[in-house]
């Protein structure tokens, strides 16, 4: 389970760091939980793989429990801010600009899809 997390949360990151961040207040929400709980999913790995776990005087079930259940509502928020980010994909950048450059382009647009999911 907690290597699936260190995948995810790496692919997750290696993806938002890609775009171009249009708004960088909801997609600096996304990176943070992405590198947040990649690194905590890596600290909680070691207790385990060094065996600080049977050291150390903790309901691990409970506290298994508790990280698992942060991690999916913050994920849950940065997908909600991902995908709000990536419906924004059609708005101009300048509202009174005459140009049609556009928040995301085709590449960012595909990129921000990959991330949401």
């Amino acid at each position: 389970v907690f290597l699936s997390l260190q995948l995810f949360g790496a692919i997750v990151w290696i993806l938002v760091a890609s775009t171009q961040v249009p708004l960088p207040v909801l997609q600096g929400w996304v990176m943070f939980v992405a590198v947040t709980a990649w690194f905590l999913s890596i600290v909680f790995l070691s207790v385990f793989l060094f065996g600080y776990a049977n050291r150390i005087a903790v309901n691990w079930n409970q506290a298994d429990f508790i990280f698992h259940g942060a991690t999916f509502v913050f994920y849950f928020g940065a997908f909600l801010l991902q995908a709000a980010t990536t419906s924004l994909h059609y708005f101009p950048r300048k509202f009174n600009s005459t140009t049609q450059e556009r928040i995301l382009n085709g590449r960012e647009y595909n990129i921000s899809i990959a991330a949401s999911v």
